[in-house]
């Protein structure tokens, strides 16, 4: 792989991973605990955060994407290209808009709050737990291209 693109997708990759680490697993669980943050005010303030982290996600994986065509990057430096790109899509087209629907009818007071997370939450989770894996995975292979 040439050096430009590696170099180029390895500092987006790690951008990437980085911001999904500190909103994820940092931001996401703290803002609950923050004093006089209700759930329905939680949801609204997680559901703007996500949306601008998800769109920042998109733009950084185009980013990724064309570093590791332009750069004649080796099949499993694709191959975990790919499977981040898969990842982040179904987050976006199949997990989120669930989620979405479901706070929608939390903040009209349709849905109560009390009770487990939903399995679109649950979900939403592991998918990210895999796309960190991914993303550590796909640094270091193109650290090492």
């Amino acid at each position: 792989m040439n050096a430009t693109s590696a170099a180029t997708a390895s500092a987006v990759t790690f951008v990437w991973l980085g911001m999904v680490l500190a909103i994820s697993f940092l931001e996401a669980p703290l803002k609950f605990r923050a004093p006089g943050v209700t759930i329905p005010i939680g949801l609204g303030i997680g559901r703007l955060v996500f949306r601008a982290l998800n769109l920042v996600e998109a733009v950084l994986a185009v980013v990724v994407i064309v570093a590791v065509a332009l750069g004649g990057a080796p099949a499993h430096v694709v191959a975990l290209t790919a499977a981040v790109a898969a990842l982040l899509l179904v987050q976006l087209a199949a997990v989120r808009p669930r989620l979405n629907r479901r706070s929608d009818r939390v903040l009209s007071g349709e849905e109560s709050t009390e009770g487990p997370r939903s399995r679109g939450h649950l979900g939403y989770v592991a998918l990210e737990f895999a796309k960190v894996a991914v993303l550590i995975a796909l640094g270091i292979a193109l650290s090492a291209a």
